[in-house]
């Protein structure tokens, strides 16, 4: 009984860790017309492959695409962001995007903002 619950501690321990080197860009100020992108990078501390398993923003002018395929452990994996202000209403903008994994931190968010100028 001792080692059968020994092992199932240590499989519960072993887990994938999602860690971002940052959690939020400032695009600064560009026109509506000019689409924004950036690359979130960041790496698996855990000991068991991540895998992400969903990247969401609240509106359809950010959208997020991730690598699909597991991340080793050690190993480092990237969010591409991109923010379309054509049709939105100019200024301050500040957006979540929410990444859903296999990770013990198994939701993080990370942002976007900027300044949206009128073309």
């Amino acid at each position: 009984m001792l080692l059968i619950g020994s092992l199932m501690a240590l499989s519960a321990a072993a887990q994938a860790v999602i860690k971002f080197e940052k959690t939020t860009h400032n695009f600064g100020a560009f026109k509506e017309s000019q689409v924004q992108k950036v690359t979130f990078v960041f790496t698996n501390t855990g000991d068991e492959p991540l895998v992400i398993q969903q990247a969401f923003s609240s509106c359809g002018c950010t959208v997020a695409k991730f690598s699909k395929d597991p991340i080793a452990p050690g190993a480092k994996g990237q969010v591409t962001v991109s923010y379309n202000g054509k049709n939105k209403v100019p200024g301050h903008f500040k957006k979540p995007v929410g990444i859903r994994s296999n990770a013990a931190n198994s939701l993080v968010r990370i942002y976007i903002e900027g300044i949206c100028e009128a073309d």
